[in-house]
């Protein structure tokens, strides 16, 4: 399951939860208006908060990632060179030989 999904499925769990409470709760409809209004922005605030948690970390695997590819195709390219070099190398002796 992916993680939208899973805040999806919290976010519904919470609007249900939120509905359940909403038709056994015996208060005024001003302060049970209030409380939703509360509610409701404090469910903002963290979706706000994980949605800036989950942007840092995906720019933190980005640069990640990035660095990891200049690593490695810095390898590769140290790799290349002293294969071309071997091979070279393999190709005089063989002309030096004939």
């Amino acid at each position: 399951m992916s993680a939208k999904a899973i805040w999806i499925a919290f976010g519904l769990g919470v609007a249900a939860g939120a509905a359940v409470a909403l038709l056994y709760a015996p208060q005024p409809g001003v302060k049970t208006r209030r409380q939703l209004r509360r509610n409701f922005d404090d469910g903002v605030d963290y979706l706000e908060d994980a949605a800036a948690h989950l942007k840092q970390q995906a720019e933190s695997l980005s640069n990640e990632a990035r660095k990891t590819f200049r690593r490695t195709r810095g390898q590769v390219a140290d790799v290349v060179e002293k294969a071309s070099e071997a091979v070279s190398g393999a190709v005089k002796g063989v002309h030096s030989m004939m």
